[in-house]
């Protein structure tokens, strides 16, 4: 054996290598570590821990107890049909056997039924002392609250969570996610519970969570550490903020806000209202109907959220296709509100129930307002295919963005109002480009073609998702492609 391998700092390199390689169709991952593992004793204590680090459910851990390990790998159960119904409890010795790797495992996802098991293990016997990451639901919560975890994922809201308050004092990533909530007739008890005990989580990094009362997102604005806020409404009835707690609030380092799933955006935008985020880099508002009026609050709230000088992304979607605006509605005018973020690089704007207006003179104005922007989406519905950008002035556009690699906007090719035997000034960073076309057919598409493939040289198709238009152009972008492939080889090869 060489010497380096006797360093255990080399050792933990190699395995740690071994354990993200990608897996042949014969020998896992898994199945190396486990091999490195039964070689020596040198190699045995780090592989098992590399081995062990990582544990999906508490299979594995019941696996190593004799009498459950055929039930659990040699087992006829259907997959429908637990394993585990009717089984005795573990005894003390087959506890201990259970408990062989416990203090190996840094990561543990469990959503089973099967810690009804482990009711021999006396509560707050930490049995995973060494445990990072977790999710679960609150069944025997108790059993898996090391004092050093820092991630906890539960899927569940109830009493149990009493337990933060005196075991999880490192805890840093906090994420409850309950896509049943709406089937309980306690939904407000349950938030109650679950903003006091949020009250107590003081060091929190990142938080993802329902609906949250005034007085918690108050509590989450005094946190220092916290940089990441992520709200999934995710029921269809949550509970309203009280108009009377309402004062103004500023979360001076979270640098992204995320809502998700939202069913009602009038609570979210009066978070946003009363509200400041001086160092916000991502914004995202993922709504199920927004209304127009309710949009147009939404953008002028987070224009004046102080975050001007800072913010990066901006996605705000409206994906439930049910909700018709009537056709005669005023489109929503978003862009003039974000004109303030200079720093912008990424704006995705996509509405199923009503129009995003853009021009010519607004997408000129953005592109030379935002001169990082690398992607730039507006996507409007099919109800909605009419737009005023020229072809013309979509390239004058793109010369002011030369970072810009994804480009959706709606276009206007009724009239080709660029010659495609002028000299192009290529744009060589956009690799993406998805056109929404205002007319019904092209006409042209051999010349667009051309023009597309003089100036944007890195686009071999211009997508569309809801007709089948742009077929025709970009059977010729494909044969203009192949045309010039052997020129390219050959130049290659002489350089």
């Amino acid at each position: 054996m060489h010497q380096a391998l006797l360093v255990p700092e080399v050792l933990l390199e190699i395995f740690a290598y071994v354990k993200i390689i990608p897996s042949t169709e014969t020998t896992p991952a898994q199945e190396l570590l486990a091999a490195l593992a039964r070689t020596c004793k040198i190699f045995h204590e780090p592989a098992m821990d590399l081995l062990w680090a990582e544990i999906d459910g508490l299979e594995p851990l019941l696996g190593c107890v004799a009498r459950l390990h055929p039930l659990i790998y040699h087992s006829s159960t259907k997959w429908d049909e637990p394993w585990a119904k009717g089984v005795e409890l573990l005894s003390a010795h087959e506890a201990r056997q259970f408990l062989r790797h416990s203090s190996r495992i840094r990561i543990l996802d469990i959503q089973s039924e099967h810690p009804h098991l482990l009711s021999v293990i006396p509560a707050e016997a930490c049995i995973f002392p060494r445990l990072k990451s977790l999710s679960l639901t609150t069944v025997y919560l108790n059993l898996f609250l090391p004092h050093m975890l820092h991630r906890c994922h539960l899927l569940s809201v109830d009493e149990s969570l009493q337990s933060f308050v005196t075991r999880c004092i490192a805890l840093e990533h906090l994420c409850i996610y309950t896509p049943n909530m709406s089937q309980f007739d306690n939904t407000a008890n349950e938030m109650s519970l679950l903003s006091d005990r949020i009250h107590w989580c003081t060091r929190l990094v990142a938080i993802s969570c329902p609906m949250l009362d005034w007085a918690t997102w108050k509590h989450l604005s005094s946190l220092p550490a916290l940089l990441k806020l992520r709200i999934n409404q995710g029921c269809n009835h949550p509970p309203s903020l009280s108009k009377q707690d309402i004062v103004n609030i500023s979360f001076l380092n979270i640098t992204s806000l995320l809502f998700h799933d939202l069913y009602d955006t009038a609570d979210i935008i009066t978070v946003i209202q009363h509200s400041q985020f001086p160092s916000l880099k991502e914004f995202v508002f993922n709504a199920r109907y927004i209304s127009p009026e309710d949009a147009e609050q939404l953008f002028h709230a987070l224009s004046r959220c102080k975050a001007c000088r800072t913010l990066e992304e901006i996605t705000i979607c409206s994906f439930d296709e049910r909700y018709r605006v009537p056709p005669n509605s005023e489109p929503l005018t978003p862009i003039p509100h974000f004109l303030c973020f200079t720093q912008l690089r990424s704006l995705r704007l996509a509405s199923h129930n009503s129009h995003i207006h853009l021009d010519n003179d607004m997408l000129l104005q953005a592109m030379s307002t935002w001169p990082h922007i690398c992607a730039l989406e507006i996507n409007n519905s099919a109800s909605y295919p009419s737009s005023e950008i020229s072809l013309r002035e979509l390239f004058t556009a793109l010369s002011l963005c030369p970072e810009l690699h994804t480009l959706r906007v709606p276009i206007n090719l009724a009239t080709i109002n660029i010659d495609p035997d002028a000299e192009p000034i290529q744009h060589t960073s956009l690799r993406s480009l998805a056109l929404n076309l205002s007319v019904s057919q092209i006409t042209n598409a051999e010349t667009i073609a051309r023009i597309i493939y003089a100036w944007l040289p890195f686009v071999n198709q211009v997508r569309n998702p809801y007709s089948l238009n742009w077929a025709e152009v970009n059977r010729y972008l494909g044969s203009l492609g192949r045309a010039t492939v052997p020129y390219v080889r050959r130049a290659s090869y002489k350089n």
